[in-house]
């Protein structure tokens, strides 16, 4: 029997949304829907046969005017009362869920999405993320879900406990790049790449960076805040849809170690040096520990920036050969498909 698919993608920077397109682009032959928040600077990037359904934010308005946090609901981690973008979201959400049976959909990522659709009836996969997620929200979603999927391989998993790694599929670390590398890396050239989901990496840092390291090139990718100066050996690069071409020049890589990134410098087989963020669930230092006994890895604290000797660290990271062997796959999107097929198959025989 022939189902439908559709994945839930949270708003929270741009992570959930490449990965997600990277898996539905191997999902041939399915009606696929999208549904999210602030979709609007990415649905370009998305096949012409994809729907997208644009949620409004959940979060409060000027119109909101009874808003209250409401009492502590142990099972849930946000769901503050009055706010009409939620009442509006559910409704889209739950009439969807009605049209569109059979229906199967992958979250990525939210507790409260999960649960209202396993309440409509509706079978869902979990993406697994990193970080401290044995609290109840998260242990519930996980239980009501048919299939965990985790975008990374087994050897970087996060402590969990065994009924919860039985219900994983473990596909393998995948990026937007490949290794292939059609330009020589450059001596002393450094990328710094900027994220959209909140990063102490800001123009005072970069100013910081160019005095302590005079010798050294640096591409800022991404937007900055803060005042940009005109530095002698810092390059703003701004927004690049394609940044590969600075990431295969340059010999090191700065940046925050959110998903995509850490599965980016895998894939090129970069030396990286980590800025773990602060995240909920500590996402990102959790993942910062899992890479941090990769060879040509080094991570620094957000609290060491303005500490650590950047000249003396990037000088030595550059003598270190990078092996990020183990935690990419090749078939890792091929996997991905594979396992939210046999899901609905099994499902919808």
């Amino acid at each position: 029997m022939k189902f439908s698919i559709a994945f839930y993608v949270h708003h929270h920077g741009s992570g959930h949304f490449t990965r997600v397109a990277q898996i539905l682009n191997k999902l041939k032959g399915f009606d696929i829907t999208l549904l999210g928040s602030n979709l609007q600077p990415f649905a370009h990037l998305l096949p012409d046969d994809v729907h997208v359904i644009h949620l409004p934010m959940d979060t409060r308005s000027s119109e909101d005017l009874h808003f209250q946090n409401g009492n502590h609901v142990d099972v849930l981690h946000y769901a503050p009362l009055n706010i009409k973008g939620i009442s509006d979201r559910v409704s889209i959400m739950t009439a969807f869920f009605q049209q569109k049976q059979p229906l199967l959909l992958i979250v990525d990522v939210s507790v409260e999405v999960t649960l209202l659709a396993r309440l409509a009836g509706v079978p869902t996969i979990v993406m697994r993320q990193h970080g401290l997620r044995e609290d109840l929200p998260h242990l519930m979603a996980y239980q009501s879900a048919e299939l965990l999927l985790a975008p990374f391989s087994r050897s970087i998993s996060p402590k969990s406990a065994q009924w919860i790694i039985d219900k994983t599929t473990y596909v393998g670390g995948f990026s937007r790049f490949s290794k292939e590398n059609n330009h020589a890396e450059k001596h002393r050239h450094v990328a710094i790449m900027v994220g959209s989901g909140g990063t102490s990496i800001d123009a005072v840092f970069v100013e910081h960076l160019s005095n302590a390291c005079p010798d050294f090139c640096f591409y800022v990718i991404g937007k900055i805040n803060g005042e940009c100066k005109e530095l002698p050996n810092i390059e703003f690069c701004g927004h690049l849809d394609e940044p590969k071409t600075i990431l295969d020049l340059c010999s090191v890589v700065i940046g925050n170690t959110g998903h995509n990134t850490v599965m980016e410098m895998a894939s090129l087989q970069k030396r990286f040096i980590g800025i773990p963020e602060s995240r909920p669930f500590e996402e990102q230092l959790d993942k910062a520990n899992a890479i941090s006994s990769v060879s040509g890895v080094q991570i620094v604290l957000p609290q060491s920036l303005y500490d650590t000797d950047w000249h003396f660290i990037l000088n030595e990271l550059e003598t270190d050969a990078p092996n990020w062997d183990g935690i990419i796959s090749e078939k890792a999107l091929d996997n991905a498909s594979a396992a939210i097929r046999a899901v609905g198959e099994k499902l919808f025989q």
